[in-house]
């Protein structure tokens, strides 16, 4: 079978993760508190009744007749999740409820994958009831989750059978249950209020780039860091996030007893009435659990960019409908399968198809001079104590950032608390949009990121891992007997495949 990254389409289209600045963390407290429950069904209906005696303590969302309809049972089911950044119990008197995520999750056991839709918070519409053309987030500030639910179903014509609202004060605590998570942080993240006026300042952060465990407050900045990038970056950057915890909850042994994330997520929550019910609650998670085997496929809503720095959003109604459609028939995403390419016949072809592969790669130059000398202090001072590869190629816009110390060496620790050492590249793409891709090496032989390749490349003695996203490589990996090393996309995947390949082949160890 052929590699599935070897060929990509014609046209290689750089996915557009979807919007919202928390919709991952919803994402990952549906599917995990619910359709992780729901796969151990003794577990899932000893646990209903908790769930439901703690959503009856939250104030219940406030909803106009017609807003929602009763789902039957057996039937598919369409929510809506909506983020706020206040407790539900604690409103600041004059200053209504933020919400930057408006989310729709289809849970239908009929369809081949479970489809997800994120709607653009600054997307411009038009509001019911409200004058003139609006940024839909302003529907939550005016009206709650009613009003963000009817301009939902009248942009997109679609029934709504849930609403929930979570409130992300949990993130935290749930982040915090599960162990941390494993992150490949693509750059520094920086930003302190010292000194600055109030209208300059915003969440503090203080991330260094590099594989490592991101835990509660520092998982959360990450997650909401949104002032030097864009809202593709935003959204792909949650959307890694994201992998990266659902694979380790995965194999972590909290599944054996969901009840402290239950009720980590259902404090944090408001829900319809419907879900106020232990029959409803058994019927969502009945549905969930029918619908566990299918992949999660992302809709990707269709805006339209204009006015200055192209930040006007706006949606044709052709368009809002067409997503409407691939929303509610969702079919499997046609990704990446587990394969490789065919043996090469021999050490010549081997040697001139790497040759032509590193010459005629559209927007790849030769960096070996620029590479050697970024990494030559690091090594001769003897911070990495395993042996350290560079690119010897590069984008024609990659540039090594300045943002602090570049490679960047430290240590990291594993679950058993082990210390590893490690060390990042970070390469510049597009500092102004957010865009970095990186090298990383470690002294950790199995980090979780390097579990499950989609795919395997055998060139020049080298078993290259492939980790794909839909048709595009996100991580190119090799392992020596001492460490393991792979080359990073830039989160909104800009390099394409043949690009991501060139630079891991180049990669040449430094010599003392």
């Amino acid at each position: 079978m052929n590699n599935p990254f070897r060929r990509p389409p014609k046209e290689e289209r750089i996915p557009r993760p979807a919007f919202g600045a928390y919709k991952r963390f919803l994402l990952a407290g549906l599917l995990i508190v619910l359709m992780t429950a729901a796969t151990t069904a003794t577990a899932a209906l000893l646990q209903i009744k908790d769930v439901v005696d703690i959503l009856r303590e939250q104030p219940g969302l406030a909803l106009r007749k017609g807003t929602i309809t009763a789902a039957q049972a057996g039937k598919p089911q369409t929510l809506l999740l909506l983020g706020s950044d206040k407790r539900f119990d604690l409103r600041d008197k004059g200053q209504p409820a933020r919400s930057d995520t408006m989310m729709l999750i289809r849970l239908d056991p009929n369809q081949a994958a479970t489809t997800l839709m994120s709607i653009p918070r600054d997307l411009e519409v038009q509001i019911p009831g409200v004058r003139g053309i609006s940024k839909i987030n302003a529907a939550y500030s005016i009206g709650g989750a009613d009003l963000a639910a009817r301009t939902v179903k009248e942009l997109l014509h679609i029934p709504i059978n849930h609403i929930i609202n979570i409130n992300f004060r949990g993130f935290r605590r749930a982040v915090d249950y599960i162990g941390c998570v494993y992150v490949d942080v693509d750059r520094r993240y920086y930003h302190s209020n010292a000194g600055l006026p109030p209208s300059l300042q915003y969440s503090e952060i203080n991330i260094e780039p590099g594989y490592q465990r991101l835990c509660g407050q520092d998982a959360l900045a990450y997650v909401r860091y949104r002032h030097t990038d864009s809202d593709i970056v935003r959204a792909a950057r949650q959307q890694d996030f994201l992998s990266a915890a659902k694979s380790q909850v995965g194999q972590s042994s909290i599944l054996s007893d969901l009840k402290p994330l239950v009720d980590i997520f259902a404090r944090n929550t408001q829900a319809d009435s419907n879900l106020k019910s232990e029959s409803g609650v058994l019927r969502l998670l009945k549905l969930a659990a029918f619908s566990t085997g299918h992949p999660v496929r992302e809709i990707h809503f269709p805006v339209t960019y204009s006015g200055p720095q192209m930040q006007t959003l706006t949606v044709t109604p052709q368009d809002a409908a067409k997503a409407a459609r691939e929303f509610l028939h969702g079919k499997a995403s046609t990704g990446p399968r587990k394969s490789g390419p065919p043996a090469l016949r021999s050490k010549s072809r081997r040697h001139h198809r790497r040759h032509e592969r590193l010459t005629s790669v559209p927007g790849i130059v030769d960096a070996r001079q620029l590479s050697e000398n970024q990494v030559a202090a690091t090594v001769a001072k003897a911070q990495v104590p395993f042996p350290v590869y560079f690119p010897t190629k590069l984008t024609i816009a990659g540039r090594y950032s300045t943002l602090g110390p570049n490679p960047y060496v430290y240590t990291l620790r594993d679950r058993a608390n082990h210390v590893h050492h490690a060390y990042r590249l970070v390469i510049e793409e597009n500092a102004l949009l957010g865009q970095y891709y990186g090298v990383q090496g470690v002294d950790w032989l199995t980090p979780p990121i390097l579990s499950h390749p989609n795919a395997t490349e055998h060139v020049r003695g080298h078993t290259y891992l492939l980790y794909g996203d839909g048709t595009r490589l996100r991580l190119v990996a090799w392992r020596t007997p001492k460490a393991a090393y792979w080359v990073s996309n830039t989160l909104s995947l800009d390099l394409t495949n043949r690009q991501m390949l060139a630079i891991a082949e180049s990669l040449t160890r430094f010599a003392k």
